[in-house]
């Protein structure tokens, strides 16, 4: 199976850089399901395992280095934290799952917070999955993934940190990954290789993202 990157034209290429201009402030951090805002703008989520970079991809989507918190400890993000991107979109920086420096209760609360929340938002329209391309799809990742099958909520594949692996080993992740999703459902089928650091493949995901805005 060969890897293609998505297809987008420049006005769509344009439209993610644009849109990603706009001002986007932090809305809350949600605990409890009680506190998800009552609305009907579109969301997106990052989705991945404690330290896989979902901070800092947010970050880089928006050129800047604090919107969204980093830390080198796993589990820094203790909730869904949302941000709201000109009133055109959501976007949720998810907990991370598989480890976190916290007490087992919290981290099952965290979990059960999460997974009930992928499956009950409506307007949800797609979980951007992250994956570290040293590492691939590890078994929280495939449990993620069989949980949104289920469900039956879209989510695509993000790898995060190309440039610190090899062209021969990234195109090895990417055949591994794309037989993998093929076998899953909900899974959308074009996959999206990213560097935070050196900004490789995020003007296809804003692109992406940016389409998202638009469905209404």
């Amino acid at each position: 199976m060969s890897f293609e990157l998505p297809e987008f034209d420049n006005t769509q290429i344009e439209n993610g850089k644009q849109l990603f201009k706009q001002p986007c402030n932090f809305v809350l951090g949600v605990a409890k399901l009680q506190q998800l805002p009552d609305s009907e703008i579109p969301e997106i989520a990052f989705a991945g395992r404690s330290n896989v970079g979902k901070s800092s991809i947010i970050n880089a989507l928006f050129g800047q280095k604090k919107l969204a918190k980093t830390s080198n400890t796993p589990g820094r993000t203790q909730q869904l934290n949302y941000f709201n991107l000109a009133d055109k979109i959501h976007i949720v920086d998810m907990p991370g799952y598989g480890f976190a420096q916290a007490p087992e209760n919290m981290v099952k609360q965290w979990t059960n917070l999460v997974f009930t929340y992928l499956q009950g938002r409506v307007n949800l329209k797609r979980i951007f999955l992250l994956i570290d391309s040293r590492h691939g799809i590890k078994k929280a990742d495939l449990e993620t993934m069989e949980l949104l099958d289920k469900a039956a909520v879209t989510y695509q594949i993000v790898l995060t940190k190309t440039d610190k692996i090899s062209a021969k080993a990234l195109e090895k992740v990417i055949s591994e990954t794309q037989e993998t999703i093929s076998k899953h459902a909900a899974a959308y089928v074009t996959i999206l290789a990213t560097s935070s650091e050196k900004n490789i493949g995020l003007d296809l995901l804003r692109a992406e993202i940016a389409s998202l805005a638009l469905t209404k």
